[in-house]
Order: C-alpha cells, then structure tokens, then sequence
C-alpha cells in the first residue's frame, strides 16, 4: 500500500511545534512512494554581490508554516492527489565551487532517478546548472521557464565562468536546454551595454522584459511561454528578485521596477499542463528580510509548485 506523507494536522500539532520541515512535511529520505520532494540546495559562493543565499532554504522553511493543504485558487486538495516530503539538504563544500557543483549535480541525479518532482531552493542561482546537468542525464535537453530581473547569460565574471551570473550561458553550451522551447520573463535594470540587452534573443530564447511584461500583462503572456514549451519536458527556475523589492527585499541583486506577488503567483498558477520535471527557487537571503516578507513569498511561491504536481496527478485521473 502507497505510504501517505502529508503535512502535519495544525488542529492536532500547533505550527509553533516540532523540526522545521518545508509546510510541516515529514523529514524522509526514502523516496519510495513519494511525488514531489522539497530539497535544500545551502550554497552561495557564487555570489558576486550580496551573500546570505546560502541561509534560504532554512528562511523559507521556518516560513512556510502557515501553508494549508487545500489550495483555493486552484481549487485543489493537494494531498489527496500526491505524497511530497522534505527531503533535508543536498551537501555542500562553503567557498568551493566545482566541489559544490559536482555535489549538488551527484545529489540530484538520485532524486531525479526516483522519477519524483524535486522543488530545490537555493541557494544563489549559480545551483541552477549543477541541476540542469544532473536534469539532463534522465530527460535530455529541457525547455526552460526563467523568471528573473537578469538572464544569467554572462559569459563571465572576473574571469570566473561559474557565477550566479553565468548558469544559463553555460547550460546552453553543453546543451542542457533547447532555446527554441525556452523563456526569460521580467529582464529589467541597467546593463553594461546594449548588447547586454541582446543576449537573450541572440541566443534564440523568447525574452519578455519586465517592461514588455508590465505593458501585456500576464493573462498575455502565459500564452505566449506556454507555446513556446510545447509538449516536451521542461524545468522552471524563479529569482526571486523577479519580485520588486518592495515585496522581496531579501534578495542578493535587487532591481526596481519588478512585479508584485501577487503577479508571481499568478504566473506560477497559469502554468498548467506543462511537462514539468523540477523546479527551483533561488536567491533568498533572510539578512536582507527583515520582516520575512521575501521569505514567507517563496514558501508561497513553491507552495504553488506543489499545486501544479498536485494538478497534473488529478488530470491523469
């Protein structure tokens, strides 16, 4: 028989109580019977302005203690269609990064060998190709949903491939994802140069400024994402200083002129019925958010991650 693994009952167990797990989940390791796994990714040293990402996945966590199975947005109870844990943190090496990398790529790959759906928070988003390649090994190249302020198609900092900053240039290299199925969504800030603002397009993903964003709205541009995907396997990675920092204030590269909340999880909500074979979230740094704001919107945020696995299972029915 199927095990049932499901938050904890907050009319039986107050929130206050017990191990800080993502949403009150059991701590489990075993990935047998399991859907979705939530997985720490605690690594920061490629950074190359604030630091303190290595401290959100616990941020989040002690943030999302308020989430409920039922999900009324989608009108879903999620827990009746899929089984999801906390699966703990990957390993990491503070101040190395291809040690790191080649941890968090080792790690991964037994997740995505189960054949689950790992949610993976970060982490700053220099874990994203680490994934990817580990991604890679069971799907083949993925189509990619990228919401951020920054494409992360540098090709390099100080003359340091492997930056925040880089993860996408290098996965188009070694051809992790295919740019033909793949989006940018909310680039904005000032930039070097003008052919900055090219990369995106130049290297033949769909990019949506945050201008262009604000202008169509996202009723507007969920179609356009969801075309672009098509119907093979695909991974969504979300920035959280996506989010303006007026709502996400806890972020490493902050950027005016961004999207509320709200915005974020009607994003996320309108992207169903996509082949989605992980996720992650990265970028949250709990020094810089003082009143938890950013934090407590990640959990929400990956709260809406689940919804999506939980929506798949129930279409399948």
């Amino acid at each position: 028989m199927t095990k049932k693994y499901e938050p904890l009952n907050a009319m039986e167990y107050p929130r206050f109580e017990g191990i800080r797990t993502f949403m009150r989940l059991p701590y489990v390791t075993d990935l047998t019977d399991v859907d979705f796994a939530i997985v720490g990714v605690p690594f920061d040293t490629g950074a190359t302005f604030r630091v303190g990402a290595r401290f959100g996945p616990s941020g989040i966590r002690d943030n999302s203690l308020l989430l409920r199975p039922y999900n009324p947005a989608q009108d879903i109870e999620i827990f009746k269609y899929c089984n999801g844990v906390d699966y703990g943190d990957l390993p990491i090496v503070p101040g190395y990064l291809p040690e790191s990398h080649q941890l968090i790529k080792d790690g991964a790959k037994d997740v995505f060998d189960t054949d689950i759906k790992p949610i993976f928070m970060g982490g700053d988003h220099s874990i994203s190709l680490p994934l990817l390649r580990a991604a890679k090994e069971k799907y083949g190249p993925l189509a990619l949903i990228h919401f951020d302020a920054h494409s992360d198609l540098w090709h390099g900092y100080f003359e340091n491939k492997d930056t925040h900053g880089t993860p996408f240039r290098r996965a188009l290299e070694e051809g992790l994802i295919d740019p033909a199925c793949s989006s940018q969504i909310g680039l904005r800030g000032p930039l070097y140069d003008k052919d900055d603002f090219k990369m995106s397009k130049e290297a033949g993903l769909l990019a949506i400024t945050g201008p262009e964003l604000h202008k169509m709205g996202v009723k507007k541009a969920l179609p356009m994402v969801k075309e672009r995907v098509g119907n093979g396997p695909a991974y969504l990675t979300f920035d959280i200083d996506f989010v303006d920092p007026a709502f996400a204030p806890g972020t490493g590269t902050p950027e005016a002129g961004g999207f509320t909340g709200y915005d974020s999880l009607a994003l996320v909500r309108g992207l169903t019925d996509i082949e989605f074979i992980g996720y992650d979230l990265v970028e949250v740094m709990p020094a810089y958010d003082p009143a938890k704001v950013t934090c407590l919107l990640a959990a929400n945020i990956i709260y809406e991650f689940i919804t999506l696995i939980a929506l798949s299972k129930r279409a399948k029915i």
